[in-house]
C-alpha cells in the first residue's frame, strides 16, 4: 500500500484502544451550566402564563372557550391584508384609549402582531397588562398563523394557504405537543 493511501485508511480505521485519546471537548451547549430541576420548572411555568402559541389559540377559538379574546396589535394596513378570524382589531398606541370600551376587563386577553421578528404583540400585551387585563402574547405571531394553514380574513374574504412543513404536520394534525 502507497504511503498515500497508508494515511488515508489510518483515518478511516478506528484507533486500537491502547492509542491516546483526544483532548477533552468543549460544550458550547453546557458552558453555562443548566438550572437545577426546580428552577427549570419555575421558569418554563412562568414562560407559559406569558405566552400561547397559535395551535392553542385556535383550538380555543374553534372551541368557543369563553373568557379568552384575540387582539390584534397591528396598523389598519396589516389588519386588511390579514387577520385571525374573530379577532378584535386595536393598534398598540389605541390600546389605552379602545381597549375599555371593547374588551370587558374580566376576559383573558390574547394579543398578537406579524411574527416572531416583531414586538408588537409584546407591547401590546404590556399596554393591556398596565391597564389591570389578565394578557399573554400569541407566540409566532399572524406570521406562524399563516404558516400552520390555518385560515384567516382579508378585505377580500377568507383566505387560505398551504401548510408550512417547517411548522406544522403536512396533514395538519396536531403536532401534539
Amino acid at each position: 500500500m502507497s504511503a498515500t493511501l497508508s494515511a488515508l485508511a489510518s483515518t478511516l480505521v478506528p484507533a486500537p484502544a491502547s492509542a491516546a485519546l483526544p483532548a477533552a471537548v468543549t460544550s458550547a451547549v453546557l458552558s453555562v451550566p443548566a438550572a437545577a430541576p426546580v428552577d427549570a420548572a419555575a421558569h418554563y411555568a412562568a414562560r407559559l402564563a406569558f405566552e400561547a402559541d397559535v395551535s392553542d389559540v385556535r383550538a380555543d377559538l374553534l372551541a368557543g372557550v369563553p373568557g379568552v379574546v384575540v387582539v390584534d396589535s397591528r396598523s389598519d394596513a396589516a389588519w386588511a391584508q390579514g387577520h385571525i378570524p374573530n379577532a378584535v382589531h386595536i393598534p398598540t398606541a389605541r390600546i389605552a384609549e379602545l381597549a375599555p370600551q371593547l374588551i370587558d376587563p374580566s376576559m383573558a386577553v390574547v394579543t398578537y402582531c406579524w411574527g416572531p421578528g416583531c414586538n408588537g404583540a409584546t407591547r401590546a400585551a404590556l399596554a393591556f397588562a398596565r391597564l389591570g387585563y389578565q394578557v399573554k402574547e400569541m407566540i409566532g405571531g399572524f406570521e406562524y398563523w399563516v404558516r400552520e394553514g390555518f385560515a384567516f380574513e382579508t378585505a377580500q374574504g377568507t383566505d387560505q394557504r398551504q401548510i408550512d412543513d417547517l411548522t406544522a404536520p403536512r396533514l395538519g394534525i396536531s403536532c401534539a405537543c
